[in-house]
């Protein structure tokens, strides 16, 4: 059963601008994105900021389907965009975040994940065993 849906879509430019910003591109990148998801973006070449741009996307659509912003309960770095063996994209939630999932009955999440040169675009659905 569907619990609930987030949606998010952001414009690559930010994030290209935050990550390239010579004074707060490296902390940005390292409180929003996942080692994994740094080194994913990274090997994308010319595609690296839609890469970027789409796991921003799907870590603030995961956010509003939990019902919460960043703070306390839910932490950028603790919402992970994975691949599946498939390529799939998937999310995987850690510590406070993940407690806070459970609490609310979500066990599995479906994400997709677009993006155009301009902008990068997220949908989740947080589902409960009987999806």
């Amino acid at each position: 059963m569907i619990i609930s849906v987030g949606i998010d879509l952001v414009e690559v430019e930010r994030i290209r601008a935050a990550l390239e910003h010579p004074r707060i591109g490296v902390r940005f990148r390292e409180r929003v994105y996942t080692p994994r998801e740094i080194a994913y973006c990274e090997k994308r070449q010319r595609g690296r900021f839609q890469s970027y741009a789409g796991r921003f996307a799907a870590k603030e659509a995961v956010m509003k389907a939990l019902g919460r912003g960043w703070g306390a309960q839910v932490r950028w770095l603790d919402i992970e965009v994975a691949r599946a063996s498939s390529g799939k994209p998937d999310i995987v939630l850690h510590s406070k975040t993940a407690q806070l999932a459970e609490k609310l009955g979500i066990q599995r999440w479906a994400l997709s994940i677009t993006h155009t040169d301009q902008h990068g675009m997220a949908y989740v659905i947080a589902q409960d065993e009987r999806s």
